[in-house]
């Protein structure tokens, strides 16, 4: 019986519709808004009206007493958990306006939004800071203990030597970038249900892994694992961050206070304040070339504000100098990265993590530099690209070692690079190369460019995926079998995509293969939804787990048919052999109902022999109206090489998703805050300008002819991959249509305004 990893009986590159449309549609679906559970009371939390502040003292004697409270938590009696290194569950210290201070519980919203009102907090307010660069003077206030940079240095990566790599440059260009912050804006604000039973706690929340969930409040709370149980409800869009505030522990502690359930669910305006923001960025980048267009070397400095927490900043400023690290072919490269608190509401993951900020100043510094060097950016760009053979240099990862997915070193190949097929049939789609034909109008306020993009991105390889299969005695004689995964769905589709790869590993048909998941309780420990990583690594659990299974069941339809295993096969959800069909799964359940097949795999995805990344082109068309500053744009050409396309309509629906919503990182979102007194000025849904379907153009996705080798089936990652290109693409067209060069995002119509006066006056 042999395994392949190119699915072949009809499941795998087949569009079956997301497994959760029909409820979604219906308005069935749960969300945890919607938990009502018996008893339940309403919590709401007290918030600083100081950037920076201590507390030296609550007196929440008035609100406890207000007919209705049953619960209050403060600093001073809050549990000493913490839910992450650097926030306890509430501290005597708050770090930006819209800090948790204390929070209560109570039978209705009304009664708990009046009991907040009712506490009395003596502030101390603390000199504070709101700029990154000017929060790592040693003379400014510190956010925490330690200082304002995190981990006291920047992190430093370099391949090759960049000063000798720009001493063999004839020309080197420079020039600086800079990204705001802006929020997810989510339709579904944050929200939290708890409820103790003896020493047990349940938690219903957005999650994108409820296993890391589990264990934090775990930690945070004191308490053991075992006797926690996370679930997660269908999520209304999450982008990475929902899982990164405090919310469910002080929902669990207000619960256990009250001895009754107690939701929690922010505000709109809580939601934009308190939830987590893309991190703002100023980026540094100096390029050397040789004057037939080679690069000699790249080197990007980053300062990025992480605002009063950590949350996942690490990370981020890891991976926004990817792009400079690793997109174009460069002996000498190397990455500054500085990550910097302030008091700033927080920043933390956001589809993409910090790869839309460093790559927004890398490729529009590399279309200066083609146009100043006379070669065409399409052109320019094809002849530099990091090609399927990797870096120049020398491998560090020992061999017998995963090689990072974000890797420094040069010498080890992709396991596949469609990167030139995206970039030629990109071009080819919106018609670069005719583009030059058409004569600008110079009597019109009305300017056309077109612009264009390329990016690299890690390829989905995460943490340790475990998954479990079985051939349930219950199965209805349907021949039905059961996939349990600890994988959480955020909207992305993850879940149809895992049964798919399992009913294709298996050999049985896709709507045969029913999903467990969502529940601490019933499925093994998983990873968080991630960096692109569900469909690769959780794939690879899933299609190992249903490999597995499906030699137990040859092996026990060989024992019932005195056949040899591998003579037999399982096809269309029956036991086969050269003659045909022999037996069907649901016989094989029922002759094992006393002792039911089932396995559990477990993966540590990623190669020893190769780099695994996606990558993708983007092309833009856009209209600028120079009279008004109005950029429309007018049409989109998203190239990518995401490997073999699992869900054709799911693919292409993350592709436009991911456009879609940079068009507001590009043109419209930001996170404003008044740098007097901290306080954030836009959160809401009216002055958060998200774009609407009238502001989206037509979009075509093209997927590059690559299978991987390493991914489930050949696929690798594409959830974030569609976010990376948009803004360089889009500000490239504006430089194309207007000769204006915006350095900074958004590029609102008063920044179009404002560089056109300045054009005039140079």
């Amino acid at each position: 019986m042999a395994s392949s990893n190119i699915g072949n009986i009809g499941n795998i590159g087949v569009s079956h519709p997301r497994r959760d449309l029909p409820e979604k549609l219906t308005g069935e679906a749960t969300y945890t808004a919607d938990v009502r559970l018996p008893g339940m009371l309403f919590g709401a939390i007290l918030r600083s009206p100081y950037p920076h502040a201590r507390i030296a003292a609550v007196d929440a004697s008035r609100a406890a007493a207000l007919p209705g409270v049953h619960a209050v938590l403060t600093p001073f009696d809050a549990p000493e958990g913490r839910v992450a290194p650097d926030m306890p569950i509430l501290d005597t210290k708050a770090r930006f306006v819209g800090d948790e201070v204390a929070a209560v519980a109570a039978e209705d919203e009304d009664t708990a939004r009046q009991a907040l009102g009712l506490i009395d907090v003596t502030y101390e307010p603390q000199r504070f800071v709101t700029d990154p660069v000017e929060a790592m003077n040693p003379s400014a206030p510190s956010v925490h203990e330690g200082g304002n940079l995190v981990g006291g240095k920047p992190i430093a990566l370099e391949r090759g030597d960049v000063e000798e790599g720009f001493a063999q440059a004839d020309r080197i260009f420079e020039d600086e970038f800079a990204t705001q912050s802006h929020s997810g804006a989510a339709l579904e604000p944050r929200a939290a249900v708890a409820a103790w039973e003896d020493d047990r706690l349940t938690v219903w929340k957005s999650s994108r892994g409820i296993h890391a969930d589990r264990l934090s409040l775990s930690l945070s709370l004191g308490i053991p694992q075992e006797n926690v149980r996370v679930v997660g409800p269908h999520m209304g869009a999450g982008y990475g961050n929902k899982d990164e505030t405090r919310l469910s522990a002080i929902t669990a502690i207000l619960a256990r206070r009250a001895g009754r359930p107690v939701k929690i669910e922010l505000t709109r305006e809580e939601e934009f304040v308190a939830g987590r923001h893309r991190h703002a960025t100023t980026t540094k980048i100096r390029v050397g070339v040789t004057n037939d267009g080679t690069i000699t070397a790249v080197h990007a400095t980053t300062v990025m504000d992480t605002g009063a927490y950590l949350s996942s900043g690490p990370g981020v400023i890891r991976r926004a100098g990817q792009g400079a690290l690793y997109l174009y072919r460069c002996a000498n490269a190397r990455y500054d990265g500085y990550l910097v608190y302030t008091n700033q509401p927080s920043a933390g993951s956001y589809r993409a993590l910090g790869a839309p900020q460093g790559h927004f100043a890398l490729e529009s510094l590399a279309d200066r530099i083609a146009e100043e060097l006379g070669i065409d950016s399409l052109d320019f760009r094809l002849k530099n690209h990091v090609g399927p053979e990797g870096q120049p240099g020398e491998r560090v990862t020992p061999l017998n070692q995963v090689v990072d997915t974000q890797p420094v070193e040069g010498g080890v190949p992709f396991s596949s690079n469609g990167l030139r097929e995206c970039l030629e049939r990109g071009a080819a789609a919106i018609g670069w190369r005719e583009r030059r034909n058409d004569p600008p109008d110079a009597g019109s306020a009305t300017k056309r460019g077109m612009g264009m993009s390329m990016f690299v991105y890690r390829g989905g390889p995460g943490g340790r995926s475990i998954a479990r299969m079985a051939l349930p005695v219950d199965n209805e004689d349907d021949g039905s079998v059961t996939l349990t995964t600890g994988i959480m769905d955020v909207g992305e589709g993850s879940l149809t995509v895992l049964a798919q790869v399992a009913a294709e590993a298996l050999g049985v048909p896709y709507d045969s293969v029913r999903v467990v998941s969502g529940d601490t309780r019933h499925t093994p420990a998983a990873p968080i939804t991630a960096g692109s990583t569900a469909t690769f690594s959780g794939g690879l659990a899933a299609k190992r787990a249903a490999e597995q299974l499906k030699q137990r069941i040859v092996e026990a339809a060989a024992s019932e048919l005195g056949a040899a295993p591998e003579d037999l096969d399982v096809v269309d959800g029956a036991v086969v052999d050269a003659t045909g069909p022999r037996m069907t799964l649901a016989q094989i359940a029922r002759n094992n109902a006393g002792a039911p097949l089932q396995v559990e795999a477990t993966v540590d995805p990623g190669s020893r022999e190769y780099v695994v990344n996606s990558f993708g082109a983007h092309f833009a068309e856009v209209e600028v109206d120079t009279d008004t500053g109005a950029v429309t744009v007018l049409r989109f050409v998203a190239a990518h090489d995401s490997g073999r396309i699992l869900n054709p309509n799911m693919a292409v629906n993350q592709v436009e998703g991911g456009v879609s919503q940079m068009l507001g990182f590009t043109l419209s979102e930001q996170m404003l805050t008044d740098a007097r007194n901290g306080i954030t000025l836009n959160a809401s849904f009216l002055e958060h300008k998200v774009p609407t379907i009238l502001d989206s153009p037509p979009i075509e996705v093209i997927f590059a002819d690559v299978v991987d080798p390493v991914g489930p089936f050949g696929a690798k990652a594409l959830g974030e991959p569609p976010s990376v290109g948009v803004a360089p693409a889009i500000a490239n067209a504006i430089y194309d249509a207007i000769g204006v060069r915006v350095r900074e995002l958004p590029i609102t119509p008063d920044v179009i305004l404002n560089e056109l006066t300045l054009k005039e006056t140079e």
